[in-house]
C-alpha cells in the first residue's frame, strides 16, 4: 500500500500519532486509506447536497475494508459568476482543484480516491487528478437538476438570461421575470440542462471513469444516494485489482467520449477539458480528432438550450446507454475499453433499451446529421475555432456581415441591450482568452442578450473567450490565436466582412493578406487586465484554447 509510506515502520510513530489524533486506530492504520473529495459548498445549488453523497461513499468504503477520508476541493458556479469580472475564475479553478487533490494524495500518500463532483470545471479538475496521480479513482456526481416549470412549461436557469433581453426591448416585464426566476432552478442538481457541467459529467461515465448511470440520475432520487454507497464500495474492487486511471484513459476511451460528445449535442467547453483530461493521461489529441469524428456521427438527442428535452428525459430514456448502445452498433464505440466497473464498456451497454425515438433518435433518423459541434478555420482562426452546430438555427449556418467589434465583455452586452447591435451584425469580443481574459471568460450574458432581444437568427457573435454550454445562436469561441497573442481576430476593424460557413468549416476575414500583413505590423497588445494575484501568474503560463488552456 502506498499509505505504508505514512503510517509502517517504527520511524512513523509521529506519523502515526497524527493519524491516531483523528480518530484512527491501529487497525484502521492496517487498511488502505482512501481519500474521499467533497466539493460541497453552501453556494452553489449543484453541490450543495454533496455531503450527503460523501456520507453514503464512506460507508461503502468502509464496508469493503478501507479507511475513508474526507477532505474538500473547491467548486464555482459558472452561473453566478456569469456575467462579470468573477467569470474569469472558473477555468483557472479548473487547474487549481486539480493541484489541490494531487497535493493532497501526495502529501499523505492515499491509496485511493473518490471524487465528489459535478459542476462545470470541477468535474474536469478531479479526472486530470485522477489522471495525473494515476491511483485507483472513481467519480460519482451530484446528478442534474430537474426543469422548472412557469406558466405550464419546462425551463432552466439560463431561459432568465434570454429573459432579460426581452425585458431590455420591453417584451417582458421585470414582474414577469421575477416569476421566472423563482421557479427557473427549483431545487439541487447540476443545471437540467445540456450544459457543461451535464456534459462533462457524460464523458465521465463514457471515458469510464464513473458508473453507469452517474450521469442521468437527477439529483433527487433516492437512487443517487446507492449509486454513491456503491461507488465506495467499488473503489475497493479496483484498489483490489489495481485498476488505475490508466488502464481505463487510452485513447480508444477518447474516441468514444468524443463520439458519444457529438452524439449528444454537448458543450463547446468539452472539447477545452477532454483535451485537458487527455494532456494528462498523455493520450494525444488534437482539434482535428472532434472534427473528424463529428463528421461522422449524427447528433442523436436535442437538449435545451437549443432542444425541448432535459437530463432528466434521458434518464426515464435509459440512461447514457441508450446513446452509447446505437453508436457502438455503427461501429463508433470501442466497446473493449475498460470501465471502474471492472468490465468493458460493451459489458455495461449490453443490456440498454433502444432509442425512443423522441429523447434519443435512432441513428439513421438523427436529429441532424453531423455531430453537435464543429471545428472551423480560416484566415480569422488559422488555428480553429469552435461552434455549437446543434446549437445554431439553419439561417445562421452561413452568414456574411459586418464585424461590431468590442475589447470587453460588458461593452458589447451594454451595446446588445442598448439596441446598437442590429441584424446582419456579426459582434466580436476580444482580448477574453485564456491569456487575455484572463480566464477565458465565458459569453452567456451577450448571446442571451442577442436570442432575447430576438436577433439569434440574424447576429453572430464570434470570440477568443469562450461560451456556457446554455448557449444557442450562432456563437463561436476558442479562436486561436487569441487576442492577446496577436491572432487576426485582434486586427478586426468596425465594418470588416466577416464570412462564416459552419458547413465547409470556415471563418474568414474578407480582406486581403496584405491589408492582414499591414495590421498585423501595426498592432499593438492591450495591457493585461490583472496585474496582481492567482490570474496574474495563470496568464502568464496558460496556453491557447487549441490545447485545452492546459497550464505548461
Amino acid at each position: 500500500m502506498r499509505s505504508d509510506a505514512v503510517k509502517k515502520g517504527y520511524t512513523r510513530a509521529t506519523q502515526r500519532s497524527l493519524l491516531k489524533a483523528t480518530g484512527l486506530s491501529d487497525e484502521d492504520l492496517k487498511k488502505p486509506l482512501v481519500g474521499v473529495v467533497n466539493s460541497f459548498n453552501e453556494i452553489v445549488p449543484g453541490h450543495i447536497h454533496l455531503t450527503e453523497l460523501a456520507n453514503m461513499v464512506k460507508s461503502g468504503v468502509a464496508a469493503e475494508g478501507g479507511v475513508p477520508l474526507e477532505f474538500p476541493a473547491i467548486a464555482i458556479c459558472d452561473g453566478i459568476a456569469m456575467g462579470h469580472s468573477g467569470m474569469r475564475y472558473p477555468l483557472p479553478s479548473r487547474e487549481l482543484i486539480a493541484d489541490s487533490i494531487e497535493s493532497m494524495a501526495e502529501g499523505h500518500q492515499l491509496d485511493a480516491l473518490v471524487l465528489i463532483t459535478n459542476c462545470d470545471k470541477i468535474t474536469p479538475a478531479m479526472m486530470m487528478a485522477a489522471a495525473r496521480l494515476d491511483i485507483p479513482s472513481i467519480m460519482i456526481s451530484g446528478g442534474p437538476m430537474e426543469a422548472g416549470i412557469h406558466r405550464g412549461q419546462r425551463i432552466d436557469g439560463s431561459k432568465c438570461y434570454e429573459a432579460a433581453g426581452r425585458v431590455a426591448t420591453g417584451d417582458l416585464s421585470e414582474e414577469e421575470l421575477r416569476k421566472m426566476e423563482d421557479v427557473a432552478s427549483p431545487g439541487c442538481g447540476a443545471c437540467g440542462l445540456l450544459g457543461t457541467a451535464n456534459s462533462m459529467n457524460m464523458m465521465s461515465e463514457i471515458l469510464g471513469l464513473s458508473l453507469p448511470w452517474n450521469s442521468t440520475i437527477p439529483a433527487t432520487l433516492a437512487k443517487r444516494k446507492a449509486l454513491a454507497k456503491t461507488a465506495g464500495k467499488q473503489i475497493m474492487h479496483l484498489f483490489k485489482n489495481d485498476i488505475r486511471p490508466s488502464k481505463i484513459l487510452t485513447r480508444e476511451a477518447f474516441d468514444n467520449a468524443i463520439a458519444v460528445d457529438m452524439a449528444i449535442g454537448g458543450s463547446s467547453n468539452t472539447v477545452l477539458h477532454l483535451m485537458a483530461i487527455a494532456n494528462e493521461a498523455g493520450v494525444e489529441i488534437d482539434l482535428e480528432l472532434f472534427d473528424e469524428i463529428s463528421r461522422k456521427v449524427p447528433r442523436l438527442c436535442h437538449f435545451s438550450p437549443g432542444g425541448s428535452f432535459y437530463l432528466q428525459d434521458l434518464y426515464y430514456a435509459g440512461g447514457l446507454q441508450v446513446v452509447t448502445k446505437e453508436l457502438a452498433a455503427h461501429g463508433l464505440i470501442h466497446t473493449d475499453a475498460l470501465t471502474v466497473t471492472g468490465k468493458t464498456m460493451g459489458e455495461n451497454i449490453a443490456e440498454a433499451t433502444a432509442p425512443d425515438s423522441e429523447v434519443v433518435r435512432p441513428f439513421d433518423n438523427p436529429y441532424y446529421p453531423e455531430g453537435g459541434i464543429a471545428v472551423l478555420k480560416g484566415n480569422l482562426a488559422p488555428e480553429g475555432a469552435i461552434v455549437k452546430q446543434s446549437a445554431v438555427d439553419k439561417e445562421m449556418l452561413t452568414h456574411k456581415g459586418p464585424a461590431r467589434v468590442f475589447d470587453l465583455e460588458e461593452d458589447a452586452v451594454e451595446a446588445i441591450l442598448g439596441g446598437k447591435i442590429v441584424e446582419g451584425d456579426v459582434v466580436i469580443v476580444r482580448y477574453e482568452g485564456p491569456k487575455g481574459g484572463p480566464g477565458m471568460r465565458e459569453m452567456l450574458t451577450p448571446t442571451a442578450a442577442i436570442a432575447g432581444a430576438g436577433l439569434d437568427k440574424n447576429v453572430a457573435l464570434i470570440t477568443d473567450g469562450r461560451f456556457s454550454g446554455a448557449t444557442r445562436g450562432a456563437s463561436i469561441g476558442h479562436v486561436s490565436p487569441e487576442a492577446s497573442e496577436g491572432g487576426a481576430i485582434a486586427l478586426i476593424k468596425d465594418g470588416d466582412i466577416i464570412e462564416i460557413d459552419i458547413p465547409k468549416r470556415s471563418l474568414n476575414l474578407a480582406i486581403d493578406e496584405k491589408e492582414l500583413k499591414a495590421r498585423r505590423k501595426a498592432w499593438t497588445p492591450l495591457p493585461p487586465k490583472v496585474s496582481k494575484g492567482y490570474l496574474a501568474r495563470y496568464a502568464k503560463c496558460v496556453s491557447s484554447a487549441r490545447y485545452g488552456a492546459i497550464v505548461r
